[in-house]
């Protein structure tokens, strides 16, 4: 098996912690490149409901590594209450999570800047899960931002830390420093005492285990329309979740990339403010929600959701360049009389050639409408592609031949056996058998 690198082809919350989950049999290191806490990967082992935030999901399977890598922005408070949760089950870290010494420290004045940021913002706001991500990125960008490796050196790391609040505190006033209890200040000094076994090179070790021969399955958070670049800016989130963001984000050459993956769902949502045109406020998006469990991970708000978008889906293939893509939740489409797929926007009566780059264009696009029958039959939890009705295969073949991207893998219910392989698939094979 090559390096894998597996990238969310929507607005993220496609499901990416089940495959992540099943992959990791065969690799022998499991890497995350950005984002941070705001992200929550569920998996679902034997009825058992596991949700990881920062840690990537391969730390469920015995003896495999698992890296933070330097694109990550890191809540020492969060990543300690994961890793307490893990050892609570019996899932040891040590000696298996590393984090890079290059990663950024979410600290307490990020996530006071960002709930006053987001207050002032009124009806423009981005909605982000407040948690000081973005100012965590800021700070980096801004030259201002205190790193990983810092909490290896704890007088110096409380002198800048002070230093930079003091900074921040002339910026917003007073009030910034009323915001913030004394006690998330000992919190997160305890907890950066706590993970400083943990720190070291990433980029280096990573070097070293794949000269030594390991494989890398790779994994990022959000998904393609939520990059800072590539996204429906403002209303992203802060890092590059494109496959790009995982050379920079790890420290590898291009080269280091074998396979990309994508994982997307058989309909569309997205979570928080933003355009999104293919969204349903009827009752086939209440049944869509209800039927796939669409509450965020992390933060338990409800999912928007709305028909498949394979006009953004083609834009999410050609920014990511797909060997491969992987379906979620078929099973939720199970029982809907004709089904609806997105396959080009038109903005003022006139068809536009690619996606817009403005939000408040992406907000008045018209979509241009492929109907297509419904299934009766069942495809919850199916095993076989043979099993799958006739309809529901003929909505798969479409999605394939648009995209001139081959759908490998079939998702049809949250289990790890809920899953099936396309058997005319080429590029992604091997992936339900153990290694």
């Amino acid at each position: 098996m090559e390096n894998l690198l597996i990238v969310g082809s929507q607005w993220g919350d496609e499901g990416k912690g089940k495959f992540v989950d099943i992959f990791t049999d065969h690799y022998d290191v499991v890497v995350r490149y950005q984002g941070g806490h705001n992200a929550g990967h569920t998996i679902i082992i034997n009825g058992e409901k596991y949700v990881l935030h920062l840690i990537p999901s391969g730390i469920l399977r015995p003896e495999k590594a698992c890296v933070i890598g330097n694109g990550v922005v890191v809540d020492p408070v969060a990543l300690v209450e994961e890793i307490d949760l893990l050892r609570e089950r019996n899932i040891s870290v040590d000696g298996r999570l590393f984090i890079s010494d290059r990663a950024h420290l979410i600290l307490p004045y990020h996530r006071a800047v960002e709930r006053m940021d987001e207050g002032g913002r009124g009806h423009h706001a981005i909605g982000t899960t407040l948690r000081g991500i973005g100012p965590a990125y800021a700070d980096k960008y801004f030259r201002c931002g205190i790193r990983v490796g810092e909490v290896c050196d704890e007088d110096n790391l409380r002198i800048r830390c002070q230093h930079f609040q003091d900074q921040k505190a002339w910026f917003w006033g007073d009030a910034l420093q009323q915001v913030i209890p004394t006690e998330e200040w000992a919190s997160f000094y305890e907890a950066s005492r706590i993970i400083k076994p943990f720190v070291t090179d990433i980029s280096m070790l990573i070097h070293q285990w794949h000269t030594a021969g390991k494989r890398f399955l790779m994994e990022g958070a959000q998904g393609t329309m939520l990059d800072i670049d590539h996204g429906t800016y403002p209303f992203v989130t802060s890092s590059n979740a494109t496959a790009g963001g995982a050379v920079s984000g790890l420290g590898v050459s291009p080269h280091f990339i074998d396979r990309i993956v994508g994982i997307m769902k058989a309909y569309t949502t997205r979570v928080g403010s933003g355009p999104f045109p293919t969204e349903l406020q009827d009752a086939t998006g209440r049944h869509l929600q209800e039927q796939g469990a669409e509450f965020g991970a992390s933060t338990g708000r409800p999912r928007r959701c709305g028909w498949l978008d394979l006009f953004q889906m083609k834009y999410s293939c050609r920014i990511n360049g797909f060997h491969g893509l992987i379906m979620t939740k078929l099973d939720v489409l199970d029982g809907l009389d004709s089904v609806r797929i997105c396959v080009g926007y038109q903005l003022d009566g006139r068809r536009l050639e690619g996606v817009p780059q403005s939000a408040e264009v992406m907000g008045r696009v018209e979509p241009v409408w492929q109907d297509m029958p419904g299934w009766q039959g069942r495809t919850r939890e199916v095993r076989s592609f043979a099993e799958l009705p006739t309809e529901a295969v003929d909505y798969i073949r479409f999605i394939e031949d648009f995209l001139q991207t081959e759908i490998s893998l079939i998702s049809t219910g949250p289990d790890r056996g809920a899953t099936l392989e396309n058997p005319s698939a080429r590029n992604i094979t091997g992936f339900l058998r153990r290694p």
